[in-house]
């Protein structure tokens, strides 16, 4: 059986995050930066964002996409777009905004008759629909099954349909109260839910996930594939944690959990150990807000050390480096292959060479041309590619592919599109 999901909602408008719809869109919501209250909920149990653009305009509208793009790069969890949709541009700049799927309002004609354009566009896994009475489903039900994959339900009265639709239901919970999520948690034919309590950035969806698990509900928590008890621990009963960056693989500390740590880890999704030197429990970033929210955690062959990769909030180290490993001992001369540390290295130069022209230097000249020779370049240099892709020596194509990925980083950087983008992007597909 499948997890079932916990999505928080945001209200967008005018760049803020707002209460809801109607009139309570016109009151801020406590937290009214929409980018820190996406990166919130994704780091404190949010399965998924769902954002409603409550924009008026197409010029609040294409803010709006900015926006959105920004939330879905920091949440670090997939994001659903609804509302402002006439067009399938619109489900075009929320996909390339980088959002998992889009929902289309089916209390606007408009947006049934677009369902079965942008699906077989986008694909259906990437088309849902919200609606609002069951009668929207009743009517449309073929429809919907041939070209959605979602459903949501802006009505707590999805009863009447939900025999007659077999795909995914996200419901939104009206009530405030923890025990109506939990309710309708319980339902079977429920994969999802949204709505004020889960929305609420002081809700612990953490601790509503664990009482879950505990009734029986399938939904993504911290469970450790391996007791404490078949851990090796040293003489003091605590394991040695090794913390990575997930995104970089950049080795940020060392540190040490004991039971008590381990547990606690695993209850909020936040790291937490040890402090030998104080004697006391200690959850990374409670003081200095420098939490590191959880992405795996993973035992070595002799079950004596962790290797725990985080997200990190700010630094990691007392001094304000971003790593504890910033003192050089040692060090030999050697290239670095990591594919995308030397991308990233390359297109740092690029980016200086922008900043502080230097002269004689081919990228300034490819800068000072401007954007329509950057792009007769990277022309020029694709078309060299098909013709060294014809000779059967693979030199001359490692040669100009070479060629072709420098062009390319310097539009990325004409641009302003980075490698973590790009990478975000691929990693979507």
């Amino acid at each position: 059986m499948r997890d079932k999901l916990l999505i928080p909602c945001i209200y967008l408008k005018y760049g803020k995050a707002v209460c809801g719809l109607g009139e309570e869109a016109t009151k801020a919501f406590d937290m009214p930066d929409p980018v820190e209250l996406g990166r919130l909920y994704g780091n404190q149990g949010a399965d998924e964002v769902l954002i409603f653009d409550l924009s008026e305009t197409d010029e609040e509208h294409d803010a709006a996409i900015g926006t959105i793009r920004e939330i879905a790069e920091k949440a670090e969890v997939p994001v659903i777009g609804a509302g402002h949709i006439r067009r399938m541009e619109d489900v075009k700049k929320l996909l390339y905004a980088g959002c998992k799927r889009v929902v289309l309002n089916f209390s606007k004609p408009g947006n049934i008759e677009l369902l079965e354009e942008v699906s077989k566009r986008f694909g259906k896994d990437k088309i849902g629909a919200a609606v609002s009475e069951p009668e929207q489903v009743k009517k449309n039900l073929e429809l919907l099954k041939t070209y959605a994959d979602m459903i949501l339900s802006l009505t707590n009265d999805w009863q009447p349909f939900r025999e007659d639709w077999e795909g995914e239901l996200l419901v939104t919970v009206l009530p405030k109260e923890r025990d109506a999520v939990f309710e309708v948690l319980k339902q079977p034919g429920v994969t999802a839910v949204t709505g004020a309590y889960v929305s609420d950035p002081k809700a612990d969806r953490m601790k509503l996930k664990k009482s879950c698990r505990k009734a029986g509900i399938p939904v993504n928590t911290w469970e450790s594939r391996i007791a404490w008890k078949d851990f090796k621990k040293n003489s003091d009963g605590m394991v040695p944690v090794i913390v990575q960056d997930y995104k970089t693989s950049e080795v940020l500390m060392l540190a040490y959990m004991n039971q008590e740590a381990f547990e606690t880890t695993l209850e909020t999704g936040r790291m937490t150990y040890w402090s030998r030197s104080r004697n006391e429990l200690w959850m990374k970033g409670l003081t200095s807000g420098h939490f590191q929210y959880v992405k795996s955690l993973t035992l070595d062959c002799d079950n004596d050390t962790i290797l725990a990769k985080v997200s990190q909030v700010g630094a990691a180290c007392h001094t304000g480096n971003r790593t504890c490993f910033f003192q050089e001992l040692v060090k030999k001369e050697y290239e670095d292959t990591n594919p995308l540390k030397v991308f990233q290295d390359v297109y740092d130069v690029i980016l200086d060479r922008k900043v502080h022209p230097k002269e004689g230097s081919y990228t300034n000249y490819l800068f000072d041309k401007g954007i329509d020779k950057i792009l007769k370049k990277v022309g020029e240099e694709c078309t060299e590619i098909v013709i060294a892709a014809k000779n059967p020596d693979k030199e001359e194509i490692k040669y100009e592919i070479s060629d072709f990925l420098y062009h390319v980083m310097v539009l990325m950087a004409e641009k302003e599109v980075t490698w973590e983008e790009i990478t975000r992007e691929l990693a979507r597909r």
